[in-house]
């Protein structure tokens, strides 16, 4: 007799980009409200849930993966034990995770293998709780995991993680062009902190309460990349060009190279590009490869968490 077949279930994720980053004030608990727009961008993170007795991790892919944790501290694990733990089910999992999207670009790679990883232990356990009841855990895992279960386009406000959908017509052309700059997340933000309150003459007080402008909704609600170059914006963008000052080179190069705008999305480093179509998305791509910067196309938006596969 063969050993039986354990059964897996593998899911996708979408790696997302911050089209319009908006940040409050900092508050008393040293959190800022941010009001941010969210797209779910064609490169996915897939994530393969086998059957096991314990919970176990693994990197594979075209990314060099080797700088994560594959022990509890990283998001997936968190993930499956979190729903092991809410749903009584005893027995682990073993992940293999899937890498396209780039590390620490502020990309939400790891809250896609979050996301994915949700999916597909309450597939492959059969825990029952759907979309709509794993997006409580997401939200307590990260503010990014909800909206990566979710795709598409979505407005993210308190700490990003309160999502309701945006209406988004067609497909935006992205070309994200990667940095080795390596910035922190919370190093960028005591950056924009310090630098709003040397300079609180001229900016006057920071509101608390913070919303994404309507011209930008309104660029995704009816698909026009003319509108969208015009409306992005990023608050965080001069602190990361302040402590990594050849992102700014980049933004120039992509700009003189048929890129309508360019953004560093979130707390950086990624860059992304919006180009009018995937021709020019490939014509950038290739400009910015020549030039030595790793680059990547994508398009977007795109559907959150999906299973793609199981046995």
């Amino acid at each position: 007799m063969g050993t039986k077949q354990r059964r897996t279930v593998t899911v996708r994720a979408p790696g997302k980009i911050n089209v319009f980053f908006r940040v409050g004030a900092l508050q008393a608990d040293g959190y800022h409200e941010v009001a941010s727009l969210y797209q779910a961008v064609s490169l996915f993170e897939e994530v393969t849930a086998t059957e096991a007795a314990d919970f176990s991790l693994r990197f594979t892919g075209p990314i060099d993966s080797s700088s994560l944790p594959t022990d509890e501290t990283n998001l997936a694990m968190r993930a499956a034990r979190t729903l092991a733990e809410r749903t009584g089910h005893s027995g682990g999992v073993e992940l293999t995770v899937l890498k396209r999207v780039p590390i620490a670009g502020g990309m939400g790679g790891g809250s896609a293998d979050a996301a994915a990883t949700l999916l597909a232990c309450d597939e492959l356990w059969g825990t029952g709780l759907g979309r709509a009841g794993l997006l409580p855990i997401a939200a307590e895992l990260g503010a990014d995991v909800p909206f990566a279960l979710e795709g598409g386009t979505a407005v993210g406000t308190g700490r990003g993680d309160e999502l309701s959908p945006a209406l988004a017509k067609g497909t935006f052309h992205w070309v994200l062009a990667l940095s080795d700059a390596g910035l922190s997340t919370p190093v960028v933000y005591r950056a924009l902190d310090r630098h709003r309150d040397a300079n609180a003459g001229a900016l006057g007080p920071q509101p608390d309460l913070v919303k994404v402008d309507t011209a930008v909704l309104q660029a995704v609600r009816v698909g026009d990349a003319g509108s969208l170059a015009e409306s992005m914006h990023n608050d965080l963008q001069a602190a990361a060009l302040k402590l990594a000052p050849e992102l700014i080179e980049m933004l120039e190069f992509g700009e003189s190279h048929g890129a309508r705008a360019g953004i560093v999305s979130g707390s950086g480093p990624t860059v992304a590009f919006l180009v009018d179509d995937a021709l020019q998305a490939a014509e950038l791509r290739s400009a910015l490869c020549r030039a030595g910067v790793r680059a990547l196309t994508a398009t977007g938006p795109v559907p959150g968490a999906r299973v793609i596969d199981q046995a």
